[in-house]
């Protein structure tokens, strides 16, 4: 069929063809296919633990003493709340009518906070604790199925 083509170019065009180098060009194509197979199986357990333990905690708490101490000093003026160490000193006053009007200090109320802490009797307390195990299983023959 070459032959029939290059008959019907004039001379020199076809000595051009001659010189040409023809190349088929060829392509590949792919088909990828997957499939499921199975290649193992797991087995898991669940177990369950429990143990006891004992829990001791300090407990604070706080009481409040009140104490009464008379004074019965006279005052030009009501004497201001003053803290003396744990104590808080609040005074208390009272108008005496004399010939003239005093402040007299009457009593000082003495507020001692005192703390105490004591260890809380034994709690017995369940923690309980999971430990899991992973068994690998072979797989199922394609037969059994």
């Amino acid at each position: 069929m070459q032959d029939s083509i290059n008959s019907q170019r004039p001379a020199d065009e076809r000595a051009e063809i001659a010189d040409e180098l023809i190349v088929p060009v060829v392509a590949q194509e792919l088909e990828v296919q997957k499939r499921t197979v199975e290649s193992g199986r797991v087995r898991i357990a669940k177990q369950v633990h429990e143990r006891v333990e004992a829990v001791e905690e300090p407990l604070v708490s706080e009481r409040v003493v009140v104490e009464r101490v008379a004074v019965n000093q006279v005052v030009t003026e009501p004497p201001a709340t003053r803290q003396e160490g744990d104590t808080l000193i609040v005074p208390v006053v009272e108008e005496v009518l004399f010939v003239e009007k005093r402040l007299v200090l009457k009593e000082e109320l003495r507020i001692t906070r005192i703390r105490a802490v004591e260890m809380s009797p034994p709690e017995r307390v369940t923690l309980r604790s999971e430990d899991v195990r992973v068994e690998r299983v072979p797989p199922r023959d394609r037969d059994g199925e």
